[in-house]
């Protein structure tokens, strides 16, 4: 299927290899073992697929490191700096993904013999544009994606008197639902106003717009995009409507399970983690729908990359390996079902499985509209300072919440200080 075999190819079962690859001296010489380094839940999906690999590549193993999250990707860098412990193929958040697109690190999957610009229209474009160089080159191939979404607890908007329309039209028109919302129930909004200026700067973005730098390292956060964004949060904060917790802490959680939060904005996997671990006694209560004012926002993703000084004589195991978990319907399909990863693929979008409803959303058809926002995302450009970016213009969100700075001063600020930190 998609031109992969599924039985070890003819040419490795003999030991050869094509002119393309890195010749062996021998058969007794191919390698027995492919490293791939991975983080939850992606280590998962790996090992599930175990038996698919043993298929197509019989009698060479499959070994998945493990790491959490942070520590696999500073692993990952480690390597990549030092050429030490390098594995055959290495998985990558979509923000590392951007960070290592500025090095050399990495395999130029574009170039011979991967030409994986022959494969780009099997993917939902977002997510292969988010693996391009500045300066061309694709340094990955894209596993799953995260559509945002806006759920909703449809039992507080009924309560309150509340539509659904009244959340998604616009951010003004957010902004007042949460306040009758508040007066009639008592339930905050969001639980922080980061959330909402995390979408409103991403919303609008052109197809490899940079979002915090341009191509040439301008600093963009006096744009209109920002001070809209830091007056919406300001202006949820002034109206108490949010609960001033952050995301994944014991209150978050605590607000979730008790209906203390109207709305939640965030990835489609989220639904997954309310319905499995968070929140699951309120299941049936939630709905989801786009982000207001159709703010088409990606939430992570997943992408398998192949380090530039790895072993030669497993690059064609490895590029095989990624195909596999990128390009086999089945698998994407079943990574999707048993954990919540949005597929890359566009073969899977047309599975019964997005026509099914989902009970902890009261039976609603929910994948329908994170497929639509799927195919709706643009790729940003990342830049290397894009991690202190984020921290610079949070700390002047802060400064502009909690010590009433002006926002064009904010700004300005955080300009003076990016434009700095860029020129190193």
């Amino acid at each position: 299927m998609f031109g992969v075999s599924r039985t070890r190819r003819a040419l490795l079962a003999a030991g050869l290899a094509p002119a393309c690859w890195p010749a062996r001296a021998a058969a007794s010489e191919a390698p027995r073992t492919l490293s791939v380094a991975a983080f939850p839940l992606v280590d998962e999906i790996i090992r599930r697929a175990t038996p698919a690999w043993r298929a197509r590549q019989p009698g060479v193993e499959l070994q998945v490191i493990s790491r959490p999250f942070d520590h696999h990707h500073t692993a990952m860098t480690t390597a990549l700096s030092t050429a030490v412990r390098l594995p055959d193929v290495m998985a990558l958040e979509v923000s590392f993904v951007g960070r290592f697109a500025h090095g050399q690190g990495l395999d130029d999957l574009s170039a011979g013999p991967y030409r994986i610009d022959r494969l780009r229209e099997r993917w939902v474009p977002y997510a292969y544009d988010q693996a391009v160089r500045p300066r061309g080159g694709v340094i990955a191939a894209p596993a799953d994606i995260g559509p945002g979404t806006m759920l909703y607890r449809a039992d507080i908007l009924e309560r309150a008197g509340v539509a659904p329309e009244d959340l998604m039209r616009s951010w003004d028109s957010y902004v007042a639902a949460g306040q009758r919302i508040r007066a009639t129930t008592g339930a905050y909004l969001i639980a922080h106003v980061s959330q909402v200026k995390d979408i409103v700067i991403r919303t609008g973005l052109q197809p490899g717009e940079g979002l915090y730098f341009d191509s040439e390292s301008r600093v963009l956060v006096q744009q209109p995009r920002f001070v809209r964004a830091f007056e919406v949060a300001r202006r949820i904060r002034q109206l108490q409507l949010d609960a001033r917790v952050a995301a994944w802490s014991n209150d978050w959680a605590e607000g979730l399970k008790r209906g203390r939060q109207a709305t939640e904005l965030g990835g489609a996997w989220l639904v997954g983690q309310l319905s499995n671990w968070v929140a699951p006694s309120t299941a049936g209560l939630w709905r989801a729908s786009q982000l207001p004012e159709n703010g088409f926002v990606g939430y992570g993703g997943a992408f398998y990359a192949i380090p530039r000084d790895s072993n030669p004589q497993t690059k064609a195991l490895a590029w095989d390996f990624i195909r596999m978990m990128t390009l086999d319907p089945a698998l994407q399909a079943a990574a999707f079902k048993g954990f919540d990863a949005f597929p890359t693929l566009l073969a899977t979008h047309e599975d019964p499985f997005f026509h099914e409803p989902l009970p902890f959303l009261g039976g609603q058809k929910a994948r329908l509209i994170w497929r639509d926002a799927a195919r709706r995302m643009t790729a940003t450009a990342v830049h290397r300072q894009n991690s202190f970016a984020d921290e610079v213009i949070g700390t002047e969100l802060d400064n502009v919440l909690d010590r009433g700075k002006s926002i064009p001063q904010a700004l300005a600020d955080a300009q003076r200080l990016l434009e700095r930190r860029a020129k190193r």
